[in-house]
């Protein structure tokens, strides 16, 4: 098998499995870093690559079309001599001792490759109860699962989300808004869980609350009810039934790893990958929600490692394996940063709050504002802002140049907390100086 190239060519080059955001940024970021040899782009959908974040909220309620998803035209990918593939599953991958090798399809097709990236993703968590496949069980992880949900909306009147996390809000809210009756079922204790503090957690169960959407924690699930094949309401273990013509599963996703391990790479909640996005054996890449990464978080205690499912991370963590794949080593760049629409709730977060051992609420009920920020000693982590994008930015900028804000002055809900933003958290207090205002 011949090496990896800089140059063109009909076959060989770089195949990139997953049509994801991911893989939509590999294959873009090796073009503008001059990357000349031929590149794949092979995604199992039967769709051209599109943005996810919207499915569950505005293509949803209809205010815009499955075309304004689209990534890139297909002028783009001609003019940048980018291959794009659709629906092609791949089930298999020869590969070489060199790192090339073919990779095999459901339907029997071939793709030769000198060097491979996996952009995979990752698939949701199927319901494991009586009555999952009842018609009207639903899932929302793509195109096809949004097409779906949307097509059943109109007759329905009565929508269940199982699972508090975003998506099932995200869902719930649009149900909400399109004037449905929506519930959601959440087994734990909390909303948003896994991503947030109990503070943002409580607000957001009375502000969903507040608009109308009924939502149950520590809801214990029995089985999934119908009749004639469809689905018409949950059982509660307390006996009670919540009506349901939709019933929404959103209870986390599995990253894709079967072809991974298939080809002998490390694999722990994702596909194990160093600083510069290399699986273990040197050469494939991975990237995005499939790969388990070191936590790129300044300060991060050694040997921590993360699996960061957001859009902002599969944009540069595709930078940082671009990279790599023209000989170069680049870390990864920039803060982590995530965001949620759910209905009129803009939830906007910055940093990982994961060990954390103080918090401040902001809150500006009169405006609509609320934020809590995260502390590990005197040092900021993280923050959680709804609707409240000036100190989101704040924090995410002094994040990224290892500034702080002291706890105590950002309590005041009127202090903009740029203003208070100390450049050198290690400096005697008198000697501080501000971050200077960006122009």
């Amino acid at each position: 098998m011949a090496g990896y190239h800089d140059g063109d060519g009909p076959d060989g080059g770089l195949l990139i499995i997953g049509a994801s955001q991911a893989g939509v940024q590999l294959a873009g970021s090796l073009r503008a870093l001059g990357h000349r040899a031929p590149i794949t782009l092979l995604g199992d959908e039967n769709h051209r690559p599109y943005q996810r974040p919207a499915l569950s909220k505005d293509f949803l309620q209809g205010k815009v079309t499955s075309e304004s998803l689209i990534f890139r035209t297909a002028e783009y990918w001609d003019e940048h001599r980018i291959r794009l593939v659709k629906g092609e599953r791949i089930t298999a991958i020869d590969r070489a001792d060199d790192g090339g090798g073919v990779a095999r399809s459901e339907s029997g097709a071939r793709f030769a490759f000198d060097r491979l990236a996996l952009t995979v993703g990752a698939r949701a968590r199927r319901l494991d109860i009586d009555g999952a496949d009842l018609a009207g069980v639903l899932y929302l992880r793509n195109a096809d699962d949004a097409l779906a949900l949307k097509a059943r909306m109109p007759e329905a009147t009565d929508v269940v989300v199982i699972g508090g996390g975003f998506i099932g809000l995200e869902a719930a809210a649009s149900a909400d808004t399109m004037g449905r009756r929506a519930t959601v079922l959440e087994a734990g204790p909390r909303l948003i869980g896994r991503a947030v503090g109990s503070e943002t957690s409580d607000h957001f169960l009375g502000a969903h609350r507040g608009r109308g959407v009924d939502v149950i924690l520590n809801a214990e699930i029995v089985r999934v009810v119908g009749a004639d094949g469809a689905v018409t309401g949950v059982e509660l273990a307390d006996g009670r039934v919540v009506p349901a013509q939709i019933v929404l599963v959103g209870i986390g996703v599995i990253p894709n790893t079967d072809l991974a391990e298939a080809m002998g790479l490390e694999c722990d909640n994702g596909i194990r990958v160093d600083e510069y996005a290399l699986a273990s054996d040197g050469v494939t890449i991975a990237v995005g929600d499939c790969a388990n990464m070191p936590n790129p978080v300044r300060g991060a205690p050694p040997g921590d490692r993360i699996r960061i499912e957001s859009v902002n991370n599969a944009i540069e963590h595709a930078k940082v394996a671009a990279y790599s794949l023209v000989g170069r080593r680049e870390e990864y760049a920039g803060i982590p940063w995530f965001w949620s629409n759910q209905g009129d709730l803009k939830l906007q977060i910055a940093g990982l709050s994961t060990g954390y051992d103080r918090t401040v609420v902001r809150r500006d009920d009169e405006k609509g504002k609320f934020s809590v920020l995260y502390y590990r000693g005197e040092q900021i982590i993280a923050a959680d802002c709804v609707n409240h994008p000036l100190d989101f930015m704040a924090v995410k900028n002094a994040l990224a140049k290892g500034a702080t804000i002291p706890a105590d002055a950002a309590s005041d809900v009127a202090t903009a907390l740029k203003s208070i933003t100390i450049a050198d958290p290690a400096a005697p207090l008198a000697a501080r100086p501000a971050v200077p205002a960006e122009r």
